[in-house]
């Protein structure tokens, strides 16, 4: 009997699904997620001073470089600092964080460019928050898939949500399935866990009922003949459906989807007039 067939199975799988869902919405909301961002700040190499975080900013040789005012404090990794205060060079997609006051300051590198992100736990987008709205789960989108290895990683660019920004990944390969009888595929990344993939992919209800530019879906590592299991129903938004301070990834050509995904998260509230 599968879950479709167990009227206990399905109340289970509902179940973990709002779990999941009710996790994502928590980590979304934290005082310094990514709803709290106030502002994506572009550095340059001479200095600059911005509205929602403390000195001026500049990036060069020594990397990311504040220089803090009179009465001017960031703590950095537990330790006040004043005055001039070198980050060291940022690694692509890394990034570091300042406390300033009840606020953090995210520096990071994104497409090759050095940028701060202050966090602020008082930004009317976290404090208004109500959740994402989402399909209710169904087992039939929980589809079996192969996946095949390239024989060597694929670098592999995609456009950003950000005009004129790139962002490159290793695919290590592809992933093929099969939905109301089409075969499909989808290139992957590398995943949040050991041996897991991601996967970046747009379908039919890409700015109708889900979000425009992009969805993510985080699958458990192979099984030794190459099986996968994308479980659609945790299709998850990106940052930058929330809020214009993100840089995230597009999905390459091949990952738009000609069907209907109708699983997952959809348009946040905040989005939805602006679709």
């Amino acid at each position: 009997m599968t879950v479709q067939d167990s009227p206990t199975g399905i109340d289970a799988f509902a179940t973990e699904w709002e779990a999941w869902h009710q996790r994502r919405d928590s980590t979304l909301a934290h005082e310094h997620g990514f709803l709290a961002v106030t502002g994506l700040h572009w550095l340059a190499t001479g200095p600059q001073r911005f509205p929602d975080a403390p000195g001026t900013w500049s990036t060069g040789d020594e990397g990311v470089i504040v220089v803090l005012g009179e009465g001017e404090e960031l703590v950095v990794d537990g330790t006040a600092v004043h005055g001039r205060h070198a980050f060291g060079a940022i690694p692509e997609r890394g990034g570091v964080t300042a406390v300033w006051g009840a606020a953090v300051i995210e520096i990071a590198k994104r497409g090759g460019h050095d940028v701060i992100r202050p966090r602020h736990p008082d930004h009317p987008l976290r404090t208004a928050f109500t959740g994402t709205p989402a399909y209710a789960p169904d087992p039939r989108w929980v589809v079996t898939g192969t996946y095949t290895p390239f024989p060597e990683p694929r670098p592999t660019t995609v456009g950003a949500v950000a005009e004129g920004l790139q962002h490159v990944y290793d695919a290590p390969g592809r992933i093929r399935f099969r939905i109301d009888g089409r075969t499909l595929g989808l290139t992957a990344f590398n995943g949040n866990t050991p041996g897991g993939l991601m996967v970046l992919f747009t379908d039919a209800t890409s700015g109708v009922t889900t979000y425009a530019a992009n969805r993510a879906l985080q699958i458990d590592a192979p099984g030794p003949d190459g099986t996968v299991v994308l479980d659609f129903n945790r299709a998850t938004n990106l940052p930058c459906a929330y809020t214009d301070f993100a840089t995230c990834p597009l999905p390459p050509t091949e990952n738009r989807l000609p069907v209907a995904i109708e699983a997952g998260e959809q348009i946040p509230h905040e989005r939805r007039t602006a679709q």
